[in-house]
């Protein structure tokens, strides 16, 4: 066998992703079970696309996966939002990228809105149970990302001790700046570090957006970012002024997930929209469901006020949060490809990937491990979840389940 230089790039096979093979509908399905199974945050969301259709489906390589990765960490808004859209749109198009966007986010959207109208969705110490459960599921599903992402991206010392820094530079720091800090320090190691393999065969993905198009969905963010407000306060309309607030949390954000609390606390609870209470009620309901967090959008949009009026604020609060990602994720994308031709990008691309895997093993330790392991037995059920996971390689909705169930039982006794 011949030996490989350290920093040598992944073989060509592994890293070219083909065209896509897709439909819309094929998209859909998988998105609509990620969407019903996909518990414990953005970070746990990452390690369910994975598992699912880097690992289980090959869609994309993993070099390719964690260049999306690495780059919707670049951008404000949602990071696996904005991850599973481009995975549509690489897989199937523009139907694909809705399709992904919709099925990933309206499960948990509308049992939002229906807690926000009032049904008993968490009540007993079994919804705890199941919560808790839920909790311990996400620890073996980030485990599971981080360990298959560091043997692909981090293989050489230079790439560990990048990861190695970025996780340290998110635990220190633990500000939502954080992982935007260690993803750009860790691209700039790399382009002083990492240059010395210059791969000809790139993870060029197949994204149907021409560089026009993008450059539209640039202007339409900056547009929007600048006019809603002014539009707001110009015009005296309380759906206007709610997708001014949500727009304006979703496009000013970075790291996605629990970073957008206070955001948006600024812009339903200082106005006077919702009550402190009835936001942590939304917020502890939000961890219940599947889903990106930023769904919560939706219960706070059906807070705002009652029935058919509180499910269209629902509705525009919805859009309104996720909108800035998309674009944004779709503007940058046609312009990608061609940048990660050159060696200087190549080797930035590098060292951003190695720290992807420091930031996800940081975010493994805390929320993930700090929140979900609070005892022996939920200790104990972790270390199954992700022996089942990872040795006997169970689907990740069996992991659910069994965490799910198993969160009920220790709270039965």
């Amino acid at each position: 066998m011949t030996d490989r230089p350290v920093d040598a790039p992944p073989e060509p096979d592994d890293a070219i992703d083909p065209a896509p093979r897709g439909s819309a509908l094929e998209v859909l399905g998988q998105f609509t079970v990620l969407g019903l199974t996909s518990f414990g945050g953005p970070v746990a969301h990452l390690g369910y696309f994975r598992e699912r259709l880097v690992v289980r489906r090959r869609w994309i390589s993993e070099q390719g996966y964690a260049d999306l990765v690495a780059l919707a960490q670049f951008l404000p808004g949602p990071a696996s939002s904005q991850v599973g859209f481009a995975l549509g749109l690489h897989r199937a198009g523009i139907l694909g990228g809705l399709a992904a966007f919709a099925a990933f986010t309206l499960p948990s959207a509308v049992l939002l809105v229906l807690a926000a109208l009032g049904a008993p969705l968490l009540d007993g110490p079994l919804a705890e149970g199941l919560i808790a459960g839920l909790k311990v599921v996400a620890v073996a599903v980030v485990a599971h990302a981080v360990w298959g992402m560091a043997r692909a991206l981090t293989p050489d010392l230079r790439r560990a001790a990048i990861a190695i820094v970025a996780g340290l530079i998110v635990l220190l720091i633990g500000t939502g700046w954080a992982t935007l800090v260690a993803i750009a320090l860790g691209a700039g190691a790399g382009l002083l570090l990492c240059r010395a393999a210059v791969s000809a065969a790139l993870a060029r993905l197949s994204i149907p957006i021409s560089r026009t198009a993008g450059a539209i969905c640039l202007s339409v963010f900056a547009l929007l970012l600048i006019g809603l407000p002014v539009l707001a306060a110009l015009v005296p309309n309380q759906p206007l002024a709610v997708a001014d607030g949500f727009f304006r949390a979703g496009a000013l954000v970075f790291g996605g997930g629990h970073v957008v609390l206070p955001l948006l606390e600024t812009a339903v609870v200082e106005p006077g929209w919702v009550s402190e209470s009835q936001f942590l009620a939304g917020y502890g309901a939000a961890q219940a469901v599947p889903g990106p967090l930023f769904t919560f959008a939706a219960f706070l949009g059906a807070s705002i006020a009652p029935g058919t009026q509180g499910v269209l604020l629902a509705a525009v609060a919805l859009v309104a949060i996720f909108v800035p990602g998309l674009l944004l994720i779709a503007g940058v994308l046609p312009f990608w490809g061609a940048l990660q031709e050159r060696p200087s990008v190549q080797a930035l691309v590098r060292g951003a990937n190695a720290a992807v895997v420091g930031v996800l093993a940081a975010a493994l330790y805390d929320p993930v491990m700090t929140s979900a392991l609070v005892d022996a037995p939920t200790v104990a059920m972790a270390v199954l979840c992700t022996v089942l996971l990872i040795v006997a390689r169970l689907p990740a909705w069996v992991i659910v389940i069994i965490g799910a169930g198993g969160g009920m039982l220790l709270s039965a006794f």
